[in-house]
């Protein structure tokens, strides 16, 4: 899960560099943080929230095949 966020979001940023995915693993959740550069998180959410919702759909298909949740967090 984490291969795949970082793909998917280093693939949005202008600075791509400055991704940072963190996973927490539990029994039925992964929990991704991932942290961006001040100049890109408008570019992670995107309008109205769709990039970054996309994101959690594509994470949430590929989980299920693990029986598991993702949840993605995008933090400052």
């Amino acid at each position: 899960m984490k291969e795949l966020t970082e793909y998917l979001i280093k693939s949005l940023v202008d600075r791509p560099e400055a991704v940072k995915v963190t996973e927490v693993v539990s029994e039925r959740s992964i929990v991704l943080e991932v942290t961006v550069a001040a100049d890109d998180i408008g570019r992670v959410i995107g309008k109205q929230g769709k990039t970054i919702s996309a994101i959690r759909i594509v994470l949430n298909a590929s989980a299920a095949k693990l029986k598991k949740r993702v949840i993605l967090e995008l933090i400052d």
